[in-house]
């Protein structure tokens, strides 16, 4: 040992570290990667691995020659089998396995011992009892069988494979009083209905009608479902027992009316008598079901019915079966969105196709009762005209005077006119009111309106019907309560001056045109002031209307109204043409026309000048000022000259503007431009200074050289 030399370890047995190193061998290196010509697949290299694999070894068989090698075997497989057992008890193949060899072994006892220890193990299991009760029936021990089959249903009686395998025995044995007994045990702890429809069949294979319509009560009445009641009629169906299965159907629709499965039994029992030939006691239960069953459950039913009455029934029995499969279909679209108040109007619209007045009732009190959850008016838009349609309905289809108010008194309570109001509907309630020649009812209706929500409609309307009754005091208190509530409104101040000169109250007109063009604020202004100005013009207040147009243009300098005080002062001359018309006046007439021509032209001028002067940047409205003139001075024909607008006329110039754009890119756009004669002469001054200015500097620098 010592001889290993210095470099040995004792640690490694006393050898080197070079002897303990693995030599691995070297990895070859492939020098030639170019494809084969012949390639092998990957199942010819497994076919190949099959065809070489060995032969399994597999262990002898054992032949057993005398019983002392019988007993020694017996005894060793048995002590397997109850270590295995000892070691996993709760595992039920190890039982099932052990008792099966037994049972191979010809030792019954021996088996039925081991299955009666794995029963006390686990009776719960009720596949050990089916093996055991199979392994009786097997080796034909039929009483034992019966024992077996007797403690398995009695321990685990809802288990029902365990009562069929149990009457199954019986019956192959021909011990049909034995089956029917085990029925009845079974039947007393009322299983689910296959085990009453297998009972049935039972008594039916061996003929015992009676029996099997026994069965088919107590079915019924331990699971008074409707299919248990459909099974039941179509038993006395096949039987021919008319009367019976109807009376079937009908005790079915007396407990089970409302019944979810109740459309399967209508529909079952219209069927039925439909193949009777009562078509009507059909139609009858189809029209009963169509008022009972709901909507949404009533599909098929539909269906059902339009068929029917296609084939049986005349013109007006189809088309109501058609408006009960589209009175279904609304029924459902309401039923997915009561606020689709689209759907609420073809429902109604369709029933009022009918005609049945109850009914139109009832759709328009469910349609209105669906009021929008919030308190926008765009909300309420649509369904205000629910409450519209239903009082139309009530008042001109059915003449019920008090329901049409009721309806309309309704809806305006609904309203929260705190926050929006409907001018249609107070209008309607108050003309339906006016119908009914209740001028006093109209009157609270649209003052209430004017208290609670104040509107333009409202204050119309209400002042058209006092006026159309010729209550002008009326009238002039309403119009006092519409400018308090809007005193910027130019129409109603228009309108209540109309109102005045209608009744001849001029300086009264004249009044209220002045306080409303005295006003802060006001809506529509030009309106406003150009009804005082032709109020004005047709009562021939020449210098007033003058006046008004020299205030108009103390606010407000816009080239329409320069061309507007122009214009009358131009027709003031055709005014007193009118005025005097006969032939010793005509001189002063061309006189008085001139004068009027002059102040047109001077308030032109006018106009020219502020444009020049005060608002040289509103060169478009100048021209269209110069072009307005040139356009009088034509119509006046010998009198007018034209020369003097048109050297004041501007050129047309197209110019071109840079526009940058968001992007960061720029392009050019046209546009017209006007350039006047004093803008050209000061155009023409700048050119003629820069060339001076030019030429100095010229003269500066040949100096300097």
């Amino acid at each position: 040992m010592a001889s290993g030399g210095k470099d040995s370890d004792r640690t490694l047995g006393y050898m080197t570290r070079k002897d303990t190193e693995v030599k691995l061998p070297r990895p070859t290196r492939v020098k030639n990667k170019t494809p084969a010509p012949v390639q092998i697949t990957a199942e010819q290299i497994l076919r190949e691995a099959r065809e070489r694999q060995e032969a399994e070894i597999r262990p002898p068989k054992q032949k057993i020659t005398d019983s002392t090698e019988l007993s020694d075997y017996r005894l060793r497989r048995r002590k397997e089998f109850e270590d295995q057992i000892r070691r996993a008890r709760w595992n039920i193949q190890v039982w099932v396995k052990y008792a099966q060899w037994e049972e191979s072994q010809k030792d019954y006892a021996r088996a039925r011992s081991v299955w009666e220890r794995a029963i006390e193990g686990d009776y719960r299991n009720h596949t050990l009892w089916l093996k055991y009760a199979e392994f009786e029936m097997k080796n034909k021990f039929v009483n034992s069988a019966r024992n077996v089959w007797d403690r398995a249903v009695t321990l685990l009686p809802r288990i029902d494979q365990l009562w069929y395998k149990y009457i199954h025995m019986e019956e192959i044995l021909g011990n049909i009083a034995g089956a029917r007994q085990i029925f009845e045990r079974w039947m007393d702890w009322s299983p689910d209905q296959q085990g009453w429809l297998s009972f049935i069949k039972f008594e039916l294979r061996y003929n015992e009608i009676e029996r099997a319509r026994t069965i088919y009560e107590r079915f019924v009445l331990c699971h008074p479902r409707v299919s248990a009641y459909i099974r039941y009629a179509k038993f006395e169906m096949k039987g021919g027992e008319v009367a019976r299965c109807r009376s079937v159907y009908e005790r079915a629709t007396e407990k089970l009316a409302d019944d979810e499965e109740a459309e399967q039994l209508f529909v079952a029992f219209a069927e039925f008598e439909e193949r009777c030939k009562e078509v009507e006691r059909a139609r009858f239960i189809y029209k009963f079901a169509l008022d009972h069953i709901p909507k949404g459950r009533a599909e098929d039913l539909y269906r059902k019915f339009v068929a029917f009455e296609k084939q049986y029934g005349d013109k007006e029995g189809i088309e109501d079966a058609i408006v009960g499969k589209r009175r279904f279909q609304y029924e459902e679209e309401v039923r997915k969105n009561p606020l689709n108040y689209d759907s609420w109007f073809d429902y109604v619209r369709l029933e009022e196709s009918v005609g049945n007045k109850d009914r139109i009732r009832e759709i328009y009190e469910r349609a209105i009762a669906n009021v929008p959850p919030a308190e926008e008016k765009r909300y309420w838009q649509r369904y205000i005209y629910l409450w519209i349609n239903y009082a139309l309905y009530e008042e001109i289809e059915t003449e019920d005077v008090e329901r049409t108010r009721d309806v309309y008194r309704e809806c305006l309570k609904l309203i929260p006119h705190s926050k929006f109001s409907f001018a249609k509907i107070w209008l309607l309630a108050a003309q339906f009111e006016i119908r009914q020649l209740n001028l006093t009812g109209a009157r609270q209706i649209l003052g209430n309106a004017i208290g609670k929500a104040p509107k333009d409609k409202i204050f119309k309307k209400y002042i058209e019907i006092e006026l159309q009754l010729g209550n002008i005091d009326r009238c002039r208190k309403l119009y006092e309560r519409y400018l308090e509530w809007s005193p910027e409104n130019c129409y109603a101040w228009s309108k209540y001056a109309e109102l005045e000169r209608s009744l001849a109250e001029t300086e009264r007109a004249r009044a209220i045109f002045e306080l409303a063009i005295s006003q802060p604020a006001l809506d529509m202004p030009e309106l406003l002031w150009k009804a005082y100005i032709d109020f004005e013009i047709s009562e021939g207040e020449l210098e007033m209307t003058r006046a008004l147009y020299e205030r108009l243009l103390d606010r407000t300098k816009h080239y329409k109204v320069w061309v507007s005080f122009a214009k009358f002062e131009a027709s003031a001359a055709e005014l007193k043409e009118d005025e005097n018309e006969d032939e010793d006046q005509e001189e002063g007439v061309l006189e008085h026309k001139k004068e009027c021509i002059r102040r047109a032209r001077a308030i032109f001028d006018r106009a020219n000048t502020y444009y020049k002067d005060s608002a040289p940047e509103l060169k478009e409205e100048r021209a269209t000022l110069l072009e307005d003139w040139l356009n009088t001075e034509t119509s006046f024909g010998n009198l007018g000259d034209v020369s003097i607008v048109r050297s004041k006329l501007p050129k047309k110039l197209k110019k071109r503007k840079q526009i940058t754009r968001e992007d960061g890119s720029t392009e050019y756009e046209e546009y017209i431009d006007y350039m006047y004669p004093e803008e050209s002469q000061t155009t023409n001054l700048k050119i003629l200074e820069a060339a001076y200015k030019w030429k100095k500097q010229k003269v500066a620098a040949s100096e300097e050289d």
